[in-house]
């Protein structure tokens, strides 16, 4: 696809500029990055494995409950840790093998991984925050969050409902959204066939089995007590999920920029990227460790190509260069991201 952003000259040499400048200063050593990927691979599988294998030796409805939760966060903070990256091919050097993890992780989490990845790498990573252009603004119309589109009477309540609506998220892609991708007519594969169904629906079992079925069938609960651990995972699981989807490119201060009539973008590719994007505690190894890069977005918009494990240095980096250009990044804590996104909505649910 022919690139439909502004060109500016200015901006053109200030992106040769940054990726000089990273690729000289930024040392990417192979030794400590497999010490650190495997120590996170362990550290993420091993709580993912323990909680999820307390289901069936608990005897307490409550703490059972407490467990499904704890799988819940625990399998999707694995996804954002390796899932993300393998989907950009920086975990291993063979794209089949990223693939492969990504899938399977995906599966676990519940989403069918096919639909997300083209999506993801096609149109949100090309133009962020640019309505037609980024299908992450397509997740529904109860949140209004871009400016001058279409008002609905419920958005002046949004910043009061939007927290209790995120809560069905997670139920809502994997048993709605993915069905309705699946059977619609698509602009990111249209030759959904046979091999696509089948990996669809063997995705869509796997999940089912293992995070409901098997937990129905071998556990110590009562169909009820797991029907509610189920809930009560997806409950907690979609509003982390969707806060913090949502600080990473929908608080204030942030750009959505406009198209034209012929569909051109008025702004570079480099500001896109930079004014669409929200950073979380852009230095800290910490925050980098938990959230797998997503609180390093403007990094990861620039350079999807580099593992989120050297965001916090790169970012020593790419701070500096866009400060001595005048360009101050994005960036909140991640309760500040919280606040900012319900004052977001609030502004946004004035017509």
């Amino acid at each position: 696809m022919k690139d439909k952003h502004l060109v500016n000259p200015s901006d053109t040499a200030l992106l040769k500029f940054i990726l000089r400048e990273v690729d000289e200063k930024l040392v990417l050593d192979p030794k400590t990055f497999k010490i650190k990927i495997w120590f996170k691979f362990v550290f993420y599988i091993s709580i993912t494995i323990l909680f999820y294998s307390l289901l069936y030796h608990i005897e307490s409805a409550f703490l059972f409950v407490l467990c499904y939760i704890a799988y819940g966060f625990s399998i999707l903070l694995f996804a954002f840790n390796f899932s993300h990256d393998c989907a950009h091919n920086t975990v291993f050097k063979s794209k089949t093998v990223n693939n492969l993890v990504y899938s399977a992780i995906y599966t676990l989490v519940g989403a069918h991984a096919e639909a997300w990845k083209q999506r993801h790498i096609q149109s949100h990573h090309y133009a962020p925050n640019v309505e037609a252009y980024d299908s992450d603004l397509k997740i529904t119309n109860l949140i209004r969050i871009i400016p001058d589109s279409q008002y609905k009477w419920y958005h002046k309540y949004q910043h009061i409902y939007a927290s209790f609506a995120y809560t069905s998220y997670s139920l809502f892609w994997i048993f709605i959204k993915d069905i309705k991708i699946l059977y619609s007519k698509d602009e990111f594969n249209e030759n959904k066939n046979l091999g696509y169904h089948l990996s669809f629906w063997i995705q869509k079992f796997i999940y089912l089995s293992v995070a409901f079925f098997l937990p129905l069938l071998f556990s110590n609960q009562e169909l009820r007590i797991v029907i509610l651990g189920f809930i009560a995972m997806h409950l907690s699981q979609s509003i982390f999920l969707l806060f913090t989807f949502f600080m990473t490119h929908h608080v204030l201060n942030l750009e959505y920029p406009t198209t034209d009539e012929n569909g051109f973008i008025n702004t570079s590719w480099l500001m896109n990227q930079i004014k669409s994007s929200n950073d979380m505690h852009p230095f800290s190894e910490i925050a980098n460790f938990i959230l797998g890069g997503f609180n390093n977005h403007i990094a990861h918009h620039l350079f999807p190509h580099i593992h989120h494990i050297y965001y916090p240095k790169l970012n020593k980096i790419l701070y500096a260069t866009l400060r001595n250009n005048n360009i101050e990044p994005n960036q909140t804590t991640y309760w500040g991201g919280i606040v900012s996104h319900l004052k977001l909505l609030k502004q946004m649910s004035v017509k």
